[in-house]
């Protein structure tokens, strides 16, 4: 990484780390742009350039976090069964976050605007990146087969994000992600049934 890649890092975890501290003290509502930048020492242009928004410095992934996800997806077994490979792959990025997902959590449980808000703890490029992983993991031709495992596998995230409760330890949500990807798995591992008449 170039001494000009490291300073805007170096910024951009600046400016999260100002804002987090910030709405955790107060809540999300309460604390402004211009507030943020003040308490990360830029100007408010400058948050701007690192953060479309307030929500995106809450759900935004640390820009080096796409090697480790990649990594721990170049890591999966070519033979390895694609279930238990979206589910390793999955588990392993929800690890990656255990320090920002329990704050998001709470967050968006103190907060009306992040409860209605779209955004989402998997973040747009994790979701490019497994989408794209997972269609060059099925036979030529067959995208209905990546698209139904990967939907079931974010729905069994999504399943153990929405029982987990803000104020329970992280190591709680982790068990429920596996066992909702355990029981999403037995679907998806199953032959299908005959639809021939007997």
């Amino acid at each position: 990484m170039s001494l000009r890649e490291r300073k805007k890092l170096a910024a951009w975890r600046a400016i999260r780390t100002a804002a987090l501290q910030l709405f955790e003290e107060r809540g999300f509502e309460a604390v402004s742009v211009e507030e943020i930048a003040v308490a990360a020492n830029v100007s408010r242009s400058t948050f701007f350039n690192y953060f479309a928004s307030k929500e995106a410095v809450v759900f935004d992934q640390d820009p080096e976090q796409r090697d480790h996800w990649r990594a721990i997806m170049a890591a999966r077994p070519a033979d390895e069964p694609l279930w238990d490979s979206l589910t390793a792959i999955l588990v392993g990025f929800n690890e990656l976050l255990g320090d920002r997902i329990p704050l998001q959590r709470r967050l968006k449980d103190r907060s009306p605007a992040l409860a209605q808000s779209s955004w989402d703890v998997v973040g747009e490029q994790f979701l490019t990146d497994v989408r794209e992983w997972t269609t060059s993991h099925v036979p030529e031709g067959d995208p209905m087969t990546a698209a139904l495992q990967l939907n079931l596998a974010f729905a069994a995230q999504t399943t153990a994000y929405q029982t987990w409760g803000a104020d329970e330890p992280f190591d709680d949500y982790l068990r429920r992600l596996k066992y909702c990807l355990h029981q999403a798995g037995v679907g998806a591992m199953s032959p299908p049934a005959s639809t021939s008449s007997s």
